[in-house]
């Protein structure tokens, strides 16, 4: 049993920083000192891969394409599709007003039809993750998110938390997504003196199963295992006496 954030911490060899995760069915932030999560500063948006999949089938479905082709996308489909050919956008608004300069992308189906994508490549997850008010929704973006788990951090940590900003999950693997959360990042933190930077690994899709296998590798974490015995012993709950 272990918090995912303080884990992918771990993946990228660091105890202390905040963890940003999108992962398939939900992102967090999450704030982690010398080890310890910061329980205000673990906060949750209810958006993720499966979520981003079944947007851009709606952004699809409001293009004038073909419509029964695109009706017939499996969830499968659609997560490759979305893994091949969206990106985060650096500058949304800009790329919007630009209906002409989009760079389209072909994405062949198992069919074999074609489905072309243009603006719906950024729409995709800027709309969900970064700003949720363009779908009517009051949620703040992850970036926000990330903000506000930051200002939870004692001022004697902020710093060392502030050099350690990962990502990790597979929803953080789009193009675009580091140098689109580091701006918006740096964007509310105007005023303080603040850079920041975020740390992203080529390898961040699985950073949590990594450093899980990492903590798990440690000889003082064979102090904190529950055997069999003593679940038979004690029952299930014994877990709460163990980490």
């Amino acid at each position: 049993v272990a918090n995912t954030g303080f884990l992918s911490l771990c993946a990228h060899g660091r105890v202390t920083g905040l963890a940003v995760e999108a992962g398939a069915g939900v992102s967090h932030v999450t704030s982690v000192c010398l080890g310890q999560t910061l329980r205000k500063g673990t906060l949750r948006l209810d958006v993720a891969g499966e979520h981003l999949s079944a947007h851009l089938h709606r952004l699809l479905m409001e293009s004038p394409k073909e419509p029964v082709v695109l009706q017939a996308l499996t969830k499968k489909t659609l997560s490759q599709l979305k893994k091949r050919c969206c990106y985060v956008s650096l500058d949304y608004d800009r790329e919007l007003r630009a209906q002409g300069c989009q760079h389209p992308a072909r994405f062949r189906m198992p069919d074999g039809h074609w489905v072309t994508l243009g603006k719906e490549r950024f729409c995709c997850p800027e709309q969900p993750l970064f700003q949720p008010s363009l779908l009517q929704q009051s949620c703040p973006g992850l970036h926000q998110l990330a903000w506000q788990s930051l200002q939870t951090v004692p001022d004697h940590a902020r710093r060392d938390v502030l050099a350690n900003i990962v990502l990790a999950g597979g929803s953080s693997m789009f193009p675009g997504f580091p140098e689109r959360m580091c701006l918006g990042l740096n964007l509310l933190s105007q005023g303080t003196g603040v850079q920041v930077e975020v740390l992203a690994s080529p390898e961040r899709g699985t950073a949590a199963w990594v450093g899980g296998s990492m903590v798990a590798s440690l000889t003082s974490f064979q102090g904190a295992w529950m055997t069999k015995g003593e679940y038979q012993e004690h029952g299930a709950e014994h877990v709460h006496t163990k980490f």
